[in-house]
């Protein structure tokens, strides 16, 4: 079996730069197919398999970026989000937006290796599993870390957002 070699994306970059490991994975992306196919695809539950969500927060000063960590089978509670961030509201942030601020294309984003220094918050319940897949800045390619590198590597904040 031929073994893909890494791709050299900012992602792997980030992780590389920081010492921690990771596995990288691979699968056929499917547009639209979010995290059920790619943990289908490679045999992991799903709710190991983490999406990183770029949002928007509304304050006062305008609406500011920010990322969101959540186990592939959960929703985000954009108003507990809110709530938790002292943001007067959360939401989706565009396509566009999402390229402009992560400098990833959606389905491809990954939490490190951001073009912006983004803050970012995670599901608290994510930390807790000892091993999570996330993507690793390219579609079709996922890669598997401790998921104590969100707080070490990324200073991400625990939520409690889940629903």
């Amino acid at each position: 079996m031929k073994t893909e070699p890494v791709p050299a994306t900012s992602a792997v970059r980030a992780l590389r730069a920081a010492g921690v490991p990771f596995a990288p994975r691979f699968y056929a992306y499917v547009e639209k197919g979010g995290t059920r196919h790619s943990a289908e695809a490679l045999g992991v539950p799903e709710h190991e398999v983490v999406k990183t969500l770029v949002m928007e927060g509304r304050r006062s000063a305008g609406p500011e970026p920010l990322l969101i960590l959540m186990h592939g089978d959960r929703e985000v509670s954009t108003k507990r989000l809110a709530r938790q961030i002292g943001a007067r509201e959360v939401a989706p942030a565009s396509p566009d937006a999402v390229e402009k601020h992560t400098g990833y294309v959606p389905g491809g984003v990954s939490p490190f290796g951001t073009r912006k220094r983004l803050p970012v918050y995670v599901e608290r319940s994510v930390l807790s599993l000892p091993r999570v897949l996330v993507n690793g800045g390219r579609r079709g390619f996922l890669v598997e870390v401790d998921p104590a590198a969100f707080a070490t590597v990324l200073g991400a904040i625990p939520v409690e957002v889940a629903i």
